[in-house]
C-alpha cells in the first residue's frame, strides 16, 4: 500500500510505468534488447528457439565427462558445446517439422541403436538381446532412490540421447528419398570410361612464381574473401602475440631429483636406531607411500602396463631384486619384484541377496536378514549343485535367470567389485561360496578358469623432475624483464625482441571467445587470457603477464587487434588463402604474357617459358593430369576438338593449354545396377554429412555468448 500512495503522489511516475508497460508490448524482443540489455540466461537463438545457460551448461558437462572418462582433456570444450548446442536446436526443429514426437515409447524403443548402448556388450545378454528392461528398471529405482545429484545426470544424459535419436530419424527418412536416375548412372558410367589422351604444356605456378615474384596485398586477399563470403565468415576474434616462458627443470634440477633418489636405495631415514631404504625396508608399501611421488599400487600388471624399460628385466627379476633408478619421461623410478603369477581368467555365476543400503540395492531386508538367507542357500546348493538354478529365482541381481546368472570371463584387471575379484582368484575351479561386496551377499559358483600371461606386482618408487625454486625464479625474472622491454612497443617489436631473446613466440591470429585453448599453447590459462583480451576495455598493444598455476610457467601477451564478426580480416586469414590467390595472380599474369605472344601452338607456349610438351590420358571421373588432380583440365580435353589446341587453362597447379590428339571408350567393370547403388550410397554419405551443415548455414543464429557471459546469472 505503501508503494501505492508514492505512485499516487506522484503521477508522472504512474505515466512512466505505463509508457515502459507499452513499450513492453510494442517493441519487438531485439529492440527491447538493445535498450535494456539482454537476458543474461540466455545466450542465443536458433531460429527464435532460446539456448539457455543452463542447457548449455548439460551439454559442456557431458562433454566434460566424456573427455575425462576416455582420458582426453576436459578444458576447452566451450565451442565445440556451443555448437552441438545450436545443432541439436536445428535437429529438433525439423523433427518436428516433420511430424514426428520424442515420446518416451519411441526414446525406449530407439536406446539399444543409440552408440552409447549399443557399442556396450554389457547392454545385451549371451544371445544379443537387448536389456531394455533391466536398464529401466535401474533408471526408476535411480527416479526414486532420492539422489538428485545422479537423476539429474542422467536427464542431462537422456537429453543428448534424444538429440541424437532425432538426427538418425531425420537423415533416415531424408535418405530414404535420395534416388539416382538411369540417365545420371549412364553420364557417369560414360564419363568413368571415356578417355582422352592427350599433348599438353604446364607452365608450373611455383617455377613461374620463382622467377617471378609476386607480393599479395591485404586487398588482393579481401577481393578473394569477397567472392566467397560463405566460406570466410567469422564470429568475432582476436589477434594476439604469445611469449611462453616454460619453467623447464635444469641440469641441476634433474642431477639433484637423481640423488635423492639414489639415496632412498643405498642411504635412507633412521627408523628406531636402523638406518631404513628402499633395500632393507620391512614395509615395500609404507616406504612408498612415506616416499613416492606417486602412491603404492597393489596391483599385479601385465607386461604391456610395465614402463619399456623394465619389461625384459621383470621377466628375470627375483623377489625382493631392484632395478634403478631408471628414467621414464621426466620422472625416475626405482623398482622392486614384489611377487609374479599368471593372469587367470575365471568364468563364474552368482545369486545376489541384496539388503537395504548396500549398493544399487532395492531390496527391504535387512543385512543380517540377508546373509541368514544367503547361507541357507548356500547349505542347500552345497548339498545339490543342481538347486542353483533355482536359487537364481530369488536373485536381486536382474535378468539372473535368462543369464544362468553368469557374468562371463573376467580377469584380475576387469572392473568388478574387489571382494567378489578376490573369490575367483582365491578359489578353484569348481568352488562354490558366499562371498559379501557392496552390492549385498554372493552365493558365487566358479564354472572354469583359464591361466593367461604372466603378471608382476611390483614396489615403486617415483620422483618427478620439476623445476626447483630457483629456476623458477630465473623464468620469472626473463618474463617481467621481457614485459618491461615491450611496454609501449608496436607489435614487430614485441615479435622482434622475443626473437631475439630466444623467447617462443607465437601469433595466433583468430582465437575465438569461447575456444578455451590458444592455438600453440595450450596450458591452464588459456581461458584466462582469451578473458581478458575479449575485456571491453582492453585496447590494441595492451600487454599481460600470466602465471601457470602448478608448473610455474609465465605467459605474456599482447593484444595485436579485434576481429567483430562478419567476414575475415585478411591478414588473419593470411597464411590459408596467400597461396591460392598468388596462384590466381600468377595464372592472371601467364595466360597475359601468351596472349600477348599470340602463342597458338604447344611448341610455341613451350618455347615461351622454357618448358617441354609432355602427354597424358585422363577422364572426367577422375581428372588426374602428371599426378595432380586437375579437373579444369580434364573438361578442357573433352571439350576441345581433335586435333585442335584449347584455350589457356587456370588449374590447381599451373597454367595449361592442351591438344587432343584422340578419344576413345574404354569399357570398365560394373554395370547399370551396380554403378545405380554405388552412387546412392555415395549421395546418402554425402548429404548425411552436409544436411547439418546446410541447415546451420541457413538457420538465423544469435549468439549473445560475448554480451552476456559476464553479467551473472538471474534467478
Amino acid at each position: 500500500m505503501a508503494i501505492l500512495g508514492e505512485i499516487r503522489k506522484r503521477p508522472i511516475l504512474l505515466m512512466g510505468i505505463i509508457a515502459l508497460a507499452l513499450l513492453a508490448f510494442l517493441v519487438n524482443p531485439d529492440t527491447f534488447d538493445k535498450l535494456f540489455g539482454k537476458d543474461p540466461n540466455i545466450l542465443g537463438k536458433v531460429n527464435g528457439d532460446e539456448i539457455t545457460r543452463e542447457e548449455y551448461s548439460d551439454q559442456l558437462f557431458i562433454l566434460q565427462q566424456q573427455a575425462q572418462q576416455q582420458g582426453q582433456p576436459a578444458t576447452g570444450l566451450e565451442e565445440q558445446a556451443w555448437q552441438m548446442m545450436v545443432q541439436s536446436k536445428l535437429i529438433k526443429q525439423q523433427f518436428e517439422k516433420m511430424g514426428l514426437e520424442m515420446t518416451d515409447d519411441y526414446f525406449w524403443s530407439q536406446l539399444q541403436f543409440d552408440p552409447m548402448f549399443a557399442q556396450n556388450p554389457e547392454n545385451f545378454d549371451e544371445k544379443g538381446n537387448f536389456r531394455l528392461q533391466e536398464i529401466k528398471k535401474q533408471v526408476e529405482t535411480l527416479q526414486n532412490s532420492g539422489d538428485i545429484q545422479s537423476l539429474n545426470q542422467w536427464n542431462k544424459m537422456r537429453k543428448s540421447i534424444e538429440y541424437r535419436m532425432m538426427a538418425r530419424e531425420l537423415i533416415s527418412n531424408i535418405n530414404s528419398g535420395v534416388t539416382v536416375g538411369k540417365k545420371e548412372v549412364e553420364e557417369m558410367i560414360r564419363q568413368r570410361d571415356n578417355l582422352a589422351d592427350i599433348d599438353y604444356v604446364k607452365v608450373d605456378y611455383a617455377s613461374f612464381l620463382q622467377k617471378n615474384p609476386i607480393k599479395v596485398t591485404s586487398e588482393d586477399l579481401a577481393a578473394y574473401i569477397k567472392k566467397y563470403p560463405n566460406t570466410y565468415k567469422t564470429d568475432a576474434s582476436v589477434n594476439l602475440g604469445v611469449v611462453y616462458f616454460p619453467a623447464q627443470a635444469s641440469a641441476q634440477d634433474d642431477a639433484a631429483k637423481l640423488k635423492e633418489i639414489t639415496g632412498l636405495l643405498t642411504g635412507g631415514n633412521t627408523n628406531g636406531g636402523v638406518v631404513e631404504n628402499f633395500q632393507n625396508t620391512a614395509s615395500d608399501s609404507m616406504f612408498v607411500m612415506l616416499n613416492s611421488d606417486m602412491p603404492y599400487d597393489n596391483r599385479y600388471l601385465g607386461e604391456n602396463e610395465l614402463p619399456p624399460s623394465i619389461r625384459e628385466w621383470v621377466k628375470t627379476a627375483a623377489p625382493g631384486q631392484i632395478t634403478g633408478p631408471y628414467k621414464e619421461q621426466n620422472v625416475y623410478v626405482l623398482s622392486k619384484m614384489l611377487d609374479r603369477k599368471p593372469s587367470d581368467s575365471v568364468l563364474s555365476k552368482h545369486i545376489l541377496i541384496a539388503y537395504q543400503g548396500a549398493q544399487r540395492s532395492t531390496a527391504t531386508r535387512t543385512k543380517e536378514q540377508a546373509k541368514k538367507t544367503a547361507d541357507s542357500l548356500y547349505a542347500i546348493i552345497k548339498g545339490n549343485a543342481a538347486a542353483f538354478a533355482d536359487g537364481l529365482k530369488i536373485s536381486d541381481e536382474p535378468g539372473a535367470v535368462e543369464r544362468n546368472g553368469s557374468v562371463g570371463w573376467v580377469t584380475p584387471a576387469s572392473p568388478f567389485d574387489p571382494a567378489y575379484l578376490n573369490f575367483l582368484m582365491s578359489n578353484p575351479k569348481g568352488a562354490t561360496g558366499v562371498q559379501e561386496s557392496s552390492f549385498g551377499y554372493h552365493i558365487i559358483n566358479i564354472e572354469d578358469k583359464k591361466s593367461g600371461s604372466m603378471t608382476y606386482k611390483l614396489a615403486n618408487i617415483v620422483k618427478a623432475v620439476t623445476p626447483s625454486e630457483q629456476t623458477e625464479n630465473a623464468v620469472d625474472k626473463n618474463a617481467r624483464r621481457f614485459i618491461q622491454q615491450v611496454q609501449g612497443k608496436s607489435f614487430n617489436d614485441f615479435a622482434n625482441i622475443a626473437k631475439k631473446g630466444n623467447y617462443m613466440f607465437s601469433n595466433p591470429k583468430m582465437v575465438k571467445r569461447f575456444e578455451g585453448q590458444i592455438s600453440g599453447l595450450g596450458t591452464p590459462k588459456d581461458s584466462e587470457i582469451i578473458a581478458w583480451a575479449f575485456d571491453k576495455k582492453r585496447e590494441k598493444g595492451d600487454t599481460e603477464f600470466f602465471v601457470v598455476d602448478g608448473t610455474g610457467d609465465r605467459v605474456v601477451v599482447m593484444l595485436n587487434g579485434k576481429q567483430e564478426k562478419g567476414l575475415a580480416d585478411p591478414e588473419s586469414v593470411r597464411d590459408q588463402i596467400e597461396p591460392i590467390v598468388k596462384n590466381q595472380l600468377a595464372a592472371k599474369k601467364i595466360i597475359e604474357k601468351m596472349n600477348a605472344a599470340k602463342a597458338g601452338s604447344l611448341d610455341q607456349v613451350a618455347k615461351l617459358f622454357g618448358t617441354g610438351k609432355l602427354n597424358a590420358q585422363v577422364n572426367l571421373l577422375n581428372p588426374s593430369v602428371g599426378g595432380s588432380m586437375e579437373p579444369r583440365v580434364a573438361g578442357a580435353a573433352f571439350g576441345v576438338a581433335k586435333g585442335k589446341v584449347s584455350k589457356p587453362v587456370e588449374g590447381m597447379t599451373g597454367v595449361y593449354v592442351v591438344l587432343k590428339k584422340s578419344e576413345t571408350m574404354n569399357k570398365q567393370p560394373g554395370d547399370i545396377k551396380q554403378m545405380t547403388e554405388s552412387m546412392m550410397q555415395q549421395n546418402a554419405n554425402f548429404f548425411g554429412q552436409s544436411f547439418i551443415k546446410s541447415l546451420q548455414d541457413n538457420a538465423d543464429i544469435k549468439d549473445y555468448r560475448i554480451e552476456v557471459w559476464d553479467k551473472g546469472v538471474t534467478q
